[in-house]
């Protein structure tokens, strides 16, 4: 039974629960290398109650949507008693890439999940079993189940029919396995051009499962491999490998999402005959699909998150404003946040929606705990206090101040800064002529600065051109908060200011959702279309002096703005002439509408 019975159950729990109770994946083995032939034999006992896995292939980042898949097939292991293997489905050599190995480890990894169980390390790579594989196909060769189509790619397309018409058989589909496997050798050997010929699966041409219609099992392709070379000029196609991979790896329960539905019949098709031949042992993995995640107001296709960035719309892979994981950890997305997305969004046999809403809801919850307040100004205006030197004896006096690093935290202790002559605070905090229920500064109004004093609004100073630069006030004395005559006056508006003899100033970048419709390319529109003009706005402002040392990749919350991190590239960079760079992760409330 799960070991956590506090989560919420699904089909595929009770599928696994079910299969543990009846012994299903039990005579399992385990030992040696799963890719070599003596791996079942030479094997024990299998140590783990069940095995999952994560396939991605290594040809771009990971995004928003794998976060389900890795969340829930690492998720079910550990629950179970089990373990999750991460492996690498490296069948495409033209697309592949070792920078996208290294990335997609590193966002499992900060997502929480390992590979590693009792000292052994589960990370695979279809590569692995590229010998294994095609022995394998050489077997089905033999058996008659396989053959080697000449036909072109166009000819191929045409013959296979469609939803309402069969198929018709290749003219090459009644060769003898002998000439099968000649034709076989010729293309592991590199005597052929790519498109040449493949190798097909003889099942039913007539199938109303379209891939059950001799599907391609290898096709030529001369091209380097990151991880085996030039070693082979011939790669096994996806549908034909993941099965392969999945029985050699002892996996249990191999769960993917619905639209490998369809693929299941050639799984087990195939998975069937291979143990038959004696090649894979039993009990044989069996597939289960669950709906897939959709987030709105983001596009996740590979294809078109690639040109986002390769046309410059974004500045790359992990521009805050891409779904990409390795995106919104610059952002400022925690791992805790997303995994509770995934979790709060249950697992079903049918693909949902989620509104980006939720998604901003699990961080705030997240952070709204544990994220460090500060005072910041992101469009600042001028204060100047006339009265100070009256009022503090000296122009030049630095008045301490102090505040509580978090409101329901004391053990984080308390942030330190101090008041002068000279503020900063926000350009909207001040109104020469206040519109209804306006509580700020205006001429003759009483504010209290936050953790400061009361001050009262005298009036502005105007530029040439009209534009108020800056505003002046008086200071109310003896009403700084914490003293006893911080509640002498009543006022209603409280506004937050970073004091300018000490102020950090910083860049900060206000980050907003990429598109401004919830399904972009929803209906087959041009998702350009509908990117938002405003996703990035980049000012200069200030924040509170405990913030000069802030570390790169920190949370914080800035008050009346919303959360925001240190970005973990930018921040301090050298590049950057060391300022402070600051992303805002989202607001404090959920107040987005699209642009007009």
């Amino acid at each position: 039974m799960s070991t956590d019975v506090n989560k919420p159950h699904n089909f595929l729990r009770t599928i696994i629960e079910r299969d543990l109770e009846a012994g299903t994946t039990a005579g399992r083995t385990w030992g040696g290398s799963p890719g070599d032939a003596a791996h079942h034999a030479a094997g024990t006992a299998d140590p783990a109650r069940i095995r999952t896995r994560f396939p991605p292939e290594p040809n771009g980042y990971l995004h928003i949507g794998h976060a389900k898949s890795i969340c829930l097939n690492f998720g079910l292991a550990a629950d179970y008693g089990g373990i999750c293997h991460l492996r690498f489905d490296d069948t495409n050599p033209e697309k592949e890439e070792q920078e996208f190995v290294d990335a997609i480890k590193d966002m499992v990894q900060w997502l929480g999940w390992r590979w590693e169980h009792a000292g052994h390390t589960h990370l695979y790579q279809a590569s692995d079993y590229f010998g294994f594989m095609y022995r394998a196909a050489e077997a089905l060769i033999e058996d008659g189940l396989a053959y080697v189509d000449e036909q072109s790619a166009e000819a191929m397309r045409l013959n296979r029919g469609d939803f309402t018409t069969p198929g018709t058989n290749s003219p090459f589909r009644d060769r003898s396995a002998a000439e099968n496997l000649v034709r076989f050798r010729e293309m592991r050997a590199g005597q052929h051009p790519d498109g040449a010929m493949v190798l097909r699966a003889k099942i039913d041409m007539a199938s109303p499962n379209i891939n059950l219609r001799d599907p391609a099992l290898y096709r030529i392709k001369h091209a380097e491999h990151h991880a085996t070379g030039n070693t082979w000029c011939i790669y096994p196609m996806y549908t034909f490998a993941h099965p392969i991979e999945d029985a050699l790896e002892r996996i249990t329960h191999s769960i993917c999402t619905l639209e490998f539905e369809d693929q299941r019949p050639f799984y087990d098709w195939l998975l069937g005959h291979l143990a038959r031949l004696g090649l894979l042992a039993q009990p044989l993995p069996h597939q289960y699909e669950f709906g897939r995640l959709n987030l709105s107001y983001v596009v996740t296709s590979k294809r078109k998150l690639k040109a986002l960035v390769d046309e410059g719309h974004v500045k790359g892979w992990d521009d805050p404003r891409m779904p990409t994981l390795v995106g919104l950890r610059r952002r400022g997305y925690t791992p805790e946040s997303i995994r509770a997305m995934v979790e709060g969004t249950g697992v079903t046999k049918s693909n949902s929606w989620l509104d980006y809403s939720v998604l901003e809801g699990c961080l705030r919850a997240d952070l709204e705990g544990r994220a460090p307040r500060a005072m910041a100004v992101l469009d600042p205006l001028k204060l100047e206090l006339t009265n100070f030197a009256e009022v503090f004896g000296s122009a030049d006096f630095r008045d301490p101040c102090h505040a509580p690093a978090h409101p329901h935290h004391p053990e984080l202790g308390e942030r330190q800064f101090s008041f002068g002559r000279e503020l900063w605070i926000e350009r909207d905090d001040f109104a020469e002529v206040p519109p209804k229920g306006y509580h700020r500064l205006y001429p003759g109004n009483k504010v209290r600065l936050k953790a400061g004093h009361v001050i009262e609004c005298t009036g502005c100073t105007k530029n040439d051109a009209g534009e108020i630069v800056s505003v002046q006030a008086t200071v109310v004395p003896d009403t700084k908060s914490g003293t006893p005559g911080a509640d002498a006056i009543k006022v209603k508006g409280v506004i937050t200011w970073v004091a300018a003899h000490e102020a950090v100033p910083a860049e900060l970048r206000l980050f907003d959702r990429l598109f401004t419709e919830p399904q972009p390319d929803g209906g087959g529109k041009d998702f350009l279309q509908a990117l938002n003009p405003n996703s990035l706005r980049v000012v200069q402002g200030f924040v509170e002096p405990a913030l000069a040392s802030a570390a790169a990749a920190s949370h914080w919350q800035f008050e009346r703005h919303g959360y925001f991190v240190a970005d973990r590239i930018d921040h301090h960079a050298p590049s950057q002439a060391g300022r402070a760079v600051f992303n805002r992760t989202t607001t404090l409330k959920d107040t987005w509408a699209a642009p007009r």
